[in-house]
């Protein structure tokens, strides 16, 4: 082990100029192909992980800017991460585990205790992967694993509570031939848990069809996408997620790989469970840059979400038009690499290195405790005096590479946070109030919770009592499509969605008592309520 010291081994004073912000490129000192940022050891930092298949390097950031750098022998890697690589603690040992999407199968390198051993499991299927995740398919606490199948259809693994990942084939998208290469994971219509978009290529049109499969929040998935209007035949390999106009819900750039199917696509989300294409009056009609990687940050810290596609920077102002930067960053991946608060990338053996600039931020490092270990499908909601802002926490974005599982907020001149509000895939809610800004917080999973049984109501009524197959709820005239949570005794969340009639089908749920929350898709504490009930 050697502590390295990049921020005085500079390349060259060479900048990158932009209106907002500045880069400086130096070398990342990585010894394999690099892939990108993540906290491998649980401190909060991004680190700097470059792979091969028989070695993992981390050059792990520490607090004055300075690296100590690890590298750990492994056994020959059946398939190495030469489509994609993801990254997270999926047997909650507190040291961060890998996944290598290769050309014909998927190898997870998992981590011992203190992060010096990986074990390597590979398993015989073939798989031709693109895109892979973490993420937490059936909501029972512990990390999934999820990878996009080119020629076939999709694979995913199961986690047993106790680290081991069961292969599936199916039912996640099935198109015969695959054409499944970006992956994103998100809570598009705001109900609470992870939905997942797949961007698609190559072949017939049908199988260029992206795809939308919604959470039904039964642990079943149903393809929407033509119903939602995000069913298009161009060719893309990723795209990038995020609330481009600040208004509550998550809007799509999808980037297209080539033009012979068509434009970029820049969907806004309307509400209502459909999308439209406003790229025409979004000021990127002239975007004439293609590309496999499109991801998400707010690069200047003003508080609108930024786009970066093909390494171009696409400023967001804030209301779905965006401002073409005149420079490359790369393909990498993103994070925060020297801890202050700006986002810097990975790409090619550089680090490009965010030169700042006086707007504030605040960064989240979000740990979970009934939900999986690293939060991740957690939304993240902060309001400051210029409104709110939300973020969801994400293992797998892009194309190939991983960035970091912080979530980073650009507050602009903003001197404070009201309230920094947390949704976790357990249906715990914890709402922090009066964080310091310009640092980084560690928030762990109940320490500021809503009791399920907090906001019990008079003025909320259910029948039948008992409930037998549904449960009817009345005055609730004053809340427009809440989310309802229904708890059993122990707090566990067992049935949630958005409430677009007030008649719930709860003939699924075994004999017992429950309680309902209601909640405003905007949480405000004076507009949640609770009910109990049984069910015969």
């Amino acid at each position: 082990m050697k502590k390295l010291f990049f921020f005085t081994c500079l390349l060259a004073a060479v900048q990158y100029n932009f209106a907002q912000v500045t880069f400086t490129p130096q070398s990342a000192g990585t010894n394999y192909t690099d892939r990108g940022f993540v906290d491998m050891n649980g401190d909060g930092l991004d680190d700097i992980l470059s792979v091969s298949n028989s070695n993992i390097q981390v050059l792990y950031q520490q607090q004055d800017g300075s690296f100590i750098e690890s590298i750990v022998s492994t056994t020959f890697a059946d398939n190495s991460p030469s489509w994609s690589l993801a990254a997270a603690d999926y047997d909650r040992n507190g040291q961060t585990d890998l996944l290598y999407g290769g050309g014909n199968g998927v190898t997870f390198m998992r981590a011992n205790d203190d992060g010096t051993q990986y074990t390597e499991i590979s398993g015989p299927e073939y798989v031709f992967s693109q895109r892979s995740n973490f993420v937490d398919i059936n909501n029972d606490g512990h990390l999934d694993a999820f990878v996009c199948h080119d020629v076939e259809p999709n694979v995913f693994y199961i986690n047993d509570g106790e680290g081991n990942l069961e292969y599936y084939q199916g039912s996640l998208g099935d198109y015969p031939s695959g054409g499944n290469y970006g992956s994103v994971w998100l809570d598009f219509d705001n109900d609470r848990d992870v939905d997942m978009f797949i961007a698609k290529c190559g072949g017939e049109s049908e199988r260029r069809d992206n795809e939308m499969h919604v959470n039904n929040g039964d642990g079943s998935f149903t393809e929407s996408g033509a119903s939602l209007n995000l069913e298009d035949d161009m060719q893309t390999w990723s795209s990038a997620w995020a609330d481009y106009d600040n208004d509550g819900d998550l809007d799509g750039w999808v980037g297209a790989s080539t033009f012979n199917s068509g434009f970029h696509r820049l969907m806004r989300n309307n509400g209502n469970g459909t999308f439209t294409d406003v790229i025409n009056a979004s000021g990127l009609t002239g975007f004439n840059v293609t590309s496999i990687e499109n991801q998400t940050y707010d690069f200047d810290n003003d508080g609108n979400a930024d786009i970066v596609s093909g390494g171009v920077i696409l400023y967001g102002n804030g209301d779905l038009t965006f401002t073409i930067s005149n420079t490359n960053i790369g393909n990498g991946g993103f994070g925060d690499i020297n801890e202050d608060g700006f986002i810097d990338a990975i790409s090619n053996g550089q680090l490009i290195i965010n030169n700042t600039n006086n707007n504030n931020w605040l960064k989240i490092n979000t740990v979970g405790v009934e939900s999986n270990v690293g939060g991740i499908g957690a939304r993240v909601e902060i309001t400051t005096a210029s409104g709110t802002q939300l973020r969801e926490v994400r293992s797998g974005e892009g194309f190939r590479n991983m960035s970091t599982l912080n979530t980073h907020f650009g507050l602009g001149l903003d001197q404070e946070i009201e309230s920094v509000t947390i949704y976790w895939p357990s249906g715990i809610i914890d709402v922090f109030d009066d964080l310091e800004i310009n640092t980084t917080h560690r928030l762990v999973e109940g320490e500021s919770a809503l009791n399920t049984g907090d906001f019990l109501t008079n003025d909320l009524s259910v029948f039948p009592v008992p409930a037998i197959n549904n449960l009817t709820i009345s005055n609730i005239e004053q809340m427009e499509d809440p989310i309802y949570t229904i708890f059993d005794v122990t707090g566990r969340k067992v049935m949630h969605g958005r409430l677009l009639v007030n008649t719930i089908d709860v003939s699924q749920l075994t004999s017992g008592q429950y309680i309902l929350r209601l909640t405003p898709q905007r949480f405000r504490r004076n507009n949640v309520k609770s009910v109990k009930f049984t069910k015969r």
